[in-house]
């Protein structure tokens, strides 16, 4: 009896995986494949954040600035007008502590500023900022001239080397080195500049009505070096007037996309002619006579008279 039972017991068993199979040729290699596969996409994703985190800090460094520049207000906040007596004057940006080598730096010994006014005094000024530029390694950018109303100073891109990042306002590390070498030698001058902002031609994707456009950019660029001279111990009275003009007076006219174009100027006037960019627009005041035979008055008859005898006489209409 146990016999058969032995029997039927040896009959009901399945023997499994005793054959070869096509597929164990190849063994554990797609296994290796997919794990080099996933471990290339985890480093191709981890490149990708680094890029994507270096922007952001980059962006975040050019709202900082267009806020401290008052470009924005920053978080949503609406304007508000200031409590403190000097309004909407109060200065944002943060101005040299003590440390700094400006002269305005608190506890520093006060020097006698320097009123550059004649040409060879003008030429003086160039030949020192020609120097600081080569040593920040920009000689080739910049370009100065003197002109009757002062010293035209061009800090311009070249194809090697840029001023600013291509399409924003932040600056490059050799351009904030220059600027803020520049800040002590300013901080000297007794006289006033423009900070004016230049670009190229090329244009912003959409429309300029209403939307980021070159006059922006160049006004920002402006604001962003004005920044760069202040932290190098510059005044705040220095700056006379900021402006962004785009690219409405290129170097090149020929070649609206060249670096050259894409230029800050600093425009340091002689006394005169501070005086007179002030007036400009300023509280209009006493009339500056035009000259010897020259008059803004309304003539009388008599002279109107003889303002027409003075004409000379038409014939007839053919």
């Amino acid at each position: 009896m146990s016999s058969q039972k032995d029997k039927h017991h040896e009959a009901t068993i399945v023997k499994r995986g005793g054959g070869k199979h096509a597929h164990d040729e190849h063994g554990g290699a797609w296994k290796v494949a997919f794990a080099d596969f996933c471990l290339a996409l985890m480093a191709l994703f981890l490149v990708l954040w680094l890029i994507a985190s270096r922007e952001q800090q980059n962006l975040k460094k050019i709202v900082r600035d267009a806020t401290d520049s008052g470009m924005l207000e920053g978080m949503g906040h609406k304007p508000a007008i200031a409590s403190e007596p000097s309004g909407s004057l109060i200065e944002r940006f943060q101005l040299p502590t003590a440390g700094s080598t400006g002269s305005n730096a608190p506890g520093a010994p006060s020097q006698p500023r320097v009123a550059y006014e004649s040409p060879s005094e003008l030429a003086a000024l160039a030949k020192a900022l020609g120097e600081m530029s080569a040593d920040a390694g920009l000689a080739s950018n910049l370009d100065t001239i003197v002109t009757p109303y002062g010293l035209r100073v061009m800090l311009h891109d070249t194809d090697r080397q840029g001023m600013f990042m291509r399409g924003s306002a932040l600056p490059t590390g050799r351009f904030v080195k220059l600027l803020r070498k520049m800040g002590p030698l300013f901080a000297q001058m007794e006289n006033q500049m423009l900070i004016v902002g230049h670009t190229d031609s090329s244009r912003f994707a959409g429309s300029d009505k209403g939307g980021y456009s070159n006059w922006a950019l160049s006004t920002d660029r402006a604001l962003s070096a004005r920044a760069e001279l202040l932290g190098g111990g510059m005044r705040t009275e220095t700056v006379l007037q900021v402006v962004g003009m785009a690219d409405r007076a290129p170097l090149e006219a020929e070649q609206p996309l060249a670096g050259e174009n894409r230029r800050i100027e600093l425009l340091i006037l002689t006394s005169a002619q501070s005086r007179l960019v002030s007036g400009m627009f300023g509280k209009p005041g006493a009339t500056t006579p035009l000259g010897k035979d020259a008059s803004i008055s309304m003539p009388g008859t008599a002279e109107l008279e003889k303002l027409r005898g003075q004409l000379p006489k038409q014939g007839p209409n053919p």
